[in-house]
């Protein structure tokens, strides 16, 4: 556990409370952890959670964007819920990203764990995605994604990241409470 894994998950678990309160602060506080934990993979090998990171610091302006200035009137994105069909595709391309980006990592690189790290990349990114998007259906996937983290990351010698994930779970379990008893959602 170095100094900077110790900041970078201090920051992310700022950033997912944030989150789950809606907070549009939790979109830059994001950004400086995405681009820390960048490193922090590439450090130990796990290249698609690194190129992950380099994504998220994309879909963290984006969702910054669109909690602050998506919308009719420019004020932001409400709590909605995905039709089965838009559920089906974003899982459907996660699905076939993580078969791609695992190909390509067993294929070209020395990564640790190059199928199991790209699955959780590809549903990681459909997860963000619905997020930005302020979708319910982020929080389930985003409580299966975590608790595979948890594991991978204990596996790999990362027990605060791994702590931060068990931590991210339970935070995802509370932001999908608080996002279906949200107003939006109920009207």
């Amino acid at each position: 556990m170095s100094g900077l894994e110790l900041f970078a998950a201090a920051l992310g678990v700022i950033a997912v409370w944030l989150t789950v309160k809606q907070n549009p602060w939790c979109w830059p506080i994001g950004l400086v952890m995405v681009a820390l934990y960048s490193w922090i993979f590439f450090e130990v090998k796990l290249y698609s959670d690194m190129l992950l990171q380099v994504v998220y610091a994309a879909l963290q302006l984006y969702g910054w964007w669109q909690w602050t200035r998506a919308g009719q009137h420019h004020d932001g994105r409400q709590v909605t819920r995905l039709d089965g069909a838009s559920m089906l595709l974003g899982l459907g391309a996660g699905a076939v990203g993580s078969l791609v980006l695992g190909a390509a990592m067993a294929h070209w690189t020395d990564a640790a764990q190059p199928w199991l790290d790209a699955a959780l990349t590809g549903f990681s990114l459909v997860a963000q995605w619905w997020m930005a998007q302020k979708r319910v259906q982020c929080w389930p996937l985003w409580i299966a994604v975590d608790v595979i983290f948890v594991g991978l990351f204990v596996y790999k010698d990362l027990y605060l990241t791994a702590a931060l994930y068990a931590l991210f779970t339970l935070l995802a379990v509370q932001g999908w409470r608080q996002w279906q008893a949200d107003p939006a959602l109920r009207a």
